[in-house]
């Protein structure tokens, strides 16, 4: 079985000549393109892509130079440099507009690209340049003396800037994000003007102060969101691209359908697995989903899974590695940031949510392998023993990156390290195989050439994890507007009093308050989710309702968890779902009922973060205090899944009737509120719902077995 290579940047697919071609859909490269939040549009011209492609490439040098030997001047300078040498690309690499009015036309930047990235260079780099501009100018420290007091020329550039950020995340992601942005600054400066007896009315901000907030103060366009993409998030692109190019994808492809043997359930399980494995190379949930679907629908087709139940489980299984250790998503970046804590730290808060989440899926799994009958399906198995020890070196990387962590080095230079490690496997890999170890169809080449087109894979795939840095880089640079404005403000704080003040207003019992603080902000922060990417999800719904559950007793990891979690969970919640949408282009399936499969398959996922944040004993998931309390927690959040995935999929010890099926749900909600009472009712609901099934399926039995039911049945 041999898969083409996946690339992550512009676009990532995987396409095997030993399996059917999906019958409906389109090019996988083109669903990404449409779909997916954080991936280049443009394709350029042969000569301008080389061009940009070495430019990207000696960016990427010294994005990992800096981990070793940061810039002398300081942080906020080196945030400078970063945003000067990677926002500007953006007005290259992305169309002013989503689709080509003409697609004969060449696609190449126009006079207005140029001009606007002309543009950009020059006000991302003024705050450094030596020269003294009218009143403005004069160099890194003349320019943070002004702080506070801002020139007529620094102001002039901080707009403009301003109005290219906004611009730049247009164009990665959508007019969502600006709108947001814009409603928060024209907040900041009208804000003044709203009646005093508003409880979200203030002072006013200045239009030169809410400029010089943005541009000259570490709350702003250089704060801690683009501090995390300069360093953490950047790196872990970097690492996926080189992962990419050493050919792991497609190992990860063959370790798991290697792993199964062939059954009914093999072929969701590979699907599962494959998703979790594959989601550290591309990073993204929608495009591991397209990837993995280009590969799995036809195999799933032939087992006998609906279009919709599979496209759902794509979305799922894509999802899934952005929720899970070791590489998560960015926003975790930002947790480890914001609450001051190791990486590692916030990996192992992540250990046991990601067990229950895939503990969820494949119960769904192989409840759907029994509700739809499937079919084994025969396809090309390599020996897993063989498969492992000749490649499995690629699990090499990362477990570089846990060892690292663990020994108390930082995440970046860990990062780092494991790039180093991946690319000297891939070195020794084509030095010795002197072709594609993967292919069957490779021809073996000379060993200078066989070098040599590794190396050119190196170059190409340090270069695609800048360009695929792009998105990240737009959104990060346009949190900053948000975050500064509500510095200034003091709007997060207004919006958490007003948030628990709604919920007092229904209850005011403590734990009721909780609980309908924490379901609101639940339902705000998918809704958010659904607008803007999950970075930016995040920055937002921390400033503003991480303060409300913080108010009320929840401790800050347990908060930042929740947020995440639910930042996530908007790549396959309905309406939107991209993810979901996604999967349905490839499968050809109805694409409501898709979005609404892949919430069934990730409904774990959206129920347990409430666990975290409703009890004390919650923090136990995240494996904080006592060891005894994580794992009775752990096997409770256990069986409460279960009962979840019976109750979605309609199956107990077989086919299960609605009563039944509110039964487990009932039981599952009531063991998720991890108090002692709230266990024993919840358990109580699971056994009956168990019994009734197993009495109901008796009776069943006993009337096929009967006379008339024999001779119903034979007619």
């Amino acid at each position: 079985m041999s898969y083409d290579e996946v690339e992550p940047t512009t676009a990532t697919a995987a396409t095997t000549g030993t399996h059917d071609v999906a019958s409906p859909t389109a090019v996988p490269d083109d669903i990404i393109a449409e779909f997916d939040e954080e991936r280049p549009a443009r394709r350029l011209q042969a000569r301008l892509d080389r061009a940009i492609t070495a430019y990207c490439f000696v960016v990427s040098l010294f994005v990992l130079y800096q981990v070793f030997y940061p810039l002398p001047q300081g942080k906020q300078f080196s945030l400078i440099v970063f945003l000067s040498v990677t926002l500007p690309l953006t007005f290259l690499l992305y169309r002013g507009r989503k689709h080509r009015r003409n697609p004969l036309r060449s696609d190449a930047p126009t006079g207005w690209d140029w001009a606007l990235t002309a543009v950009t260079l020059f006000v991302c780099t003024y705050p450094i340049l030596p020269l003294v501009i009218g009143d403005g100018g004069g160099g890194f420290d003349a320019f943070l003396n002004r702080q506070g007091m801002l020139g007529v020329v620094d102001v002039i550039a901080g707009t403009a800037l301003t109005v290219l950020i906004l611009e730049a995340t247009r164009r990665t992601t959508g007019l969502v994000l600006p709108i947001f942005c814009i409603v928060f600054f024209l907040y900041a400066y009208y804000g003044g003007f709203l009646p005093m007896d508003w409880a979200i009315s203030h002072a006013g901000v200045d239009f030169d102060q809410i400029i010089n907030g943005f541009y000259n103060d570490q709350s702003g366009f250089f704060g801690t969101p683009l501090g995390v993409a300069a360093t953490y998030i950047v790196l872990f692109i970097i690492y996926g691209a080189v992962l990419s190019a050493t050919g792991a994808g497609r190992f990860f492809i063959d370790f798991s359908f290697s792993l199964f043997p062939s059954s009914r359930s093999a072929s969701g399980r590979t699907v599962v697995t494959s998703g979790f494995l594959l989601g550290t190379v591309s990073g993204s949930g929608t495009a591991t989903a397209v990837t993995l679907g280009s590969l799995a629908w036809p195999i799933l087709r032939r087992a006998g899974y609906p279009r919709n139940n599979a496209g759902g489980m794509l979305a799922a299984a894509g999802i899934g590695a952005i929720l899970s250790p070791p590489t998560l998503g960015a926003a975790a970046f930002i947790i480890a940031e914001y609450l001051q804590v190791s990486y590692l730290e916030v990996m192992i808060w992540a250990i046991i949510p990601t067990i229950l989440y895939y503990v969820g899926i494949f119960l769904a799994v192989e409840i759907d392998a029994r509700r739809f009958a499937t079919q084994a399906v025969d396809v090309p198995r390599k020996h897993l023993g063989k498969l492992v020890a000749r490649f499995g070196y690629h699990f090499l990387s990362l477990a570089v990156i846990i060892f690292f962590l663990a020994v108390g080095l930082p995440p970046f230079r860990s990062i780092v390290y494991a790039t180093l490690v991946a690319a000297l496997f891939g070195l020794v890999e084509r030095t010795v195989s002197r072709r594609d170890p993967l292919d069957d169809d490779a021809v073996v080449q000379r060993l200078p050439a066989a070098v040599l087109s590794y190396l050119g894979e190196l170059y190409r795939s340090l270069a695609s994890g800048i360009r695929s840095a792009m998105p990240v880089v737009a959104v990060c640079a346009a949190a900053g507007i948000i975050t500064s404005v509500i510095v200034k403000t003091g709007i997060g704080l207004t919006f958490a009093r007003l948030l628990v003040s709604l919920a007092e207003a229904i209850s005011d019992e403590p734990a009721v308050t909780l609980i309908i603080t924490c379901v609101l902000a639940a339902i705000a922060i998918i809704l958010l989710g659904l607008a803007v990417p999950v970075t930016a999800s995040f920055i937002i719904s921390w400033v503003i309702i991480g303060p409300a559950l913080i108010t009320l007793g929840v401790a800050r990891p347990e908060a930042a968890m929740f947020i995440f979690y639910y930042a996530v969970l908007s790549e396959v919640s309905p309406p939107t779902a991209l993810a979901a949408v996604a999967s349905a282009a490839i499968t050809g399936g109805d694409t409501i009922k898709t979005m609404w499969q892949a919430a069934k398959y990730t409904l774990p996922a959206f129920l347990v973060p409430l666990a975290f944040v409703l009890t004390p004993a919650g923090g136990s998931l995240l494996l904080k205090g006592a060891l005894v309390t994580s794992l009775w927690t752990a096997v409770v959040s256990l069986i409460a899944v279960a009962a979840l995935a019976g109750a979605t999929g309609g199956w107990v010890l077989g086919p299960a009737s609605w009563p039944e099926r509110t039964l487990l749900l009932l039981g599952a909600l009531c063991c998720l509120y991890l108090v002692p009472a709230s266990i024993g009712i919840g358990l109580v609901f699971i056994a009956a719902a168990v019994v009734l099934n197993g009495l109901r399926r008796r009776r069943g039995r006993r009337r096929l077995d009967s006379p008339a039911g024999m001779i119903a049945s034979a007619s």
